[in-house]
């Protein structure tokens, strides 16, 4: 019944910017830490950013820091991504994710997954 959706994804140039959504249903995520994880192919999922369940605080991966903006709107029941000055190195799928209560960095912690979003970015 609790779905993610991500949305948002498509083919953005090096240096270029997109913009993610993920709107949740089903319930709501008000005390869920949400996370945003990518995939590119014959790799492993990776962590992106994460936001917590109510005080705004946020990580991020090594990699998309200063680029990467993750915010959420609880009352929307919805987190996005910003990506901003895009790498070829970040194209992949794209996952938005849900954990109860305290945020996390291992998507083994997660209980709920969207189906992902490509992003492609050219060089």
């Amino acid at each position: 019944q609790a779905q993610l959706v991500e949305s948002g994804g498509g083919l953005a140039q090096g240096g270029g910017s997109l913009s993610l959504s993920c709107a949740a249903s089903g319930r709501t995520f008000s005390n869920y830490a949400m996370g945003w994880f990518r995939q590119a192919p014959g790799k492993e999922r990776s962590f992106i950013a994460a936001i917590g369940r109510s005080s705004g605080s946020t990580s991020y991966a090594d990699s998309v820091k200063g680029r990467f903006t993750i915010s959420r709107d609880i009352t929307k029941n919805t987190v996005y991504l910003q990506m901003d000055n895009l790498k070829a190195e970040d194209t992949a799928v794209y996952y938005c994710a849900a954990r109860y209560y305290y945020s996390s960095t291992d998507w083994n912690d997660y209980d709920y997954w969207g189906q992902g979003t490509q992003v492609t970015v050219s060089s």
